[in-house]
């Protein structure tokens, strides 16, 4: 069964439904002699479709989506009470299979739904960028501390300095053992030279 029905927020709703039905046995002279044979085709389509449209008024076009199961239990409930007792029709279910909607509310929907995914994408974009900063902000401290502590340990000790120049030759000469390229590196480009007083890069020594 197929019906246009009016929402409760006057959207026009095209809706189609499965009913499974019987007549009741027991009345079926009656039914025959009043309805005739082909009682279905007479009186179904008008009862179900006045029975939607009711139904229907009692929703909004977004509850209709939402509430789907709840809108086919109510149907069946209405359409089973006035089936029996005035046609002596047992509905045994009914069920919605498609809700089509006008091209305007189909559009709005689309909309808001664009809208919330873009709504959506700003705030992970916010998120990113906030947490990028607190990133580069903590960077920065641990470089200052960092820096600070280096300070420190060369006032105190000038063989630091001398220390690091021979991690630093260390770190290069790694690199280069571990190339396929043959190259050959004099002292001074490995920061070997260690006949040189590490006291002049502090400065010359005092007379």
């Amino acid at each position: 069964m197929r019906s246009i029905s009016g929402t409760k927020d006057l959207q026009m709703v095209d809706i189609e439904m499965r009913v499974l039905y019987k007549p009741r046995t027991s009345r079926l002279p009656v039914i025959w002699s009043r309805f005739g044979t082909d009682y279905d085709e007479r009186i179904l389509p008008s009862i179900i479709s006045e029975t939607l449209k009711a139904a229907i008024a009692q929703f909004d076009a977004a509850q209709l989506i939402t509430k789907r199961e709840e809108v086919s239990k109510l149907v069946r409930r209405n359409l089973k009470e006035r089936a029996s007792r005035d046609f002596f029709i047992e509905i045994e279910d009914v069920a919605i299979t498609h809700l089509g909607f006008g091209r305007e509310y189909t559009k709005a929907i689309e909309d808001k739904q664009v809208a919330q995914q873009e709504a959506e994408r700003a705030k992970f974009l916010v998120q990113r960028a906030l947490q990028e900063k607190r990133a580069m902000v903590i960077q920065a401290q641990g470089e200052a501390k960092s820096a600070e502590l280096i300070g420190n340990a060369m006032q105190r000790d000038a063989s630091y300095l001398e220390l690091k120049r021979l991690e630093a030759a260390r770190d290069i000469a790694n690199n280069v053992a571990r190339s396929n390229n043959s190259v050959y590196l004099s002292s001074e480009t490995l920061l070997l030279n260690l006949l040189e007083d590490s006291t002049d890069v502090l400065g010359p020594k005092k007379e």
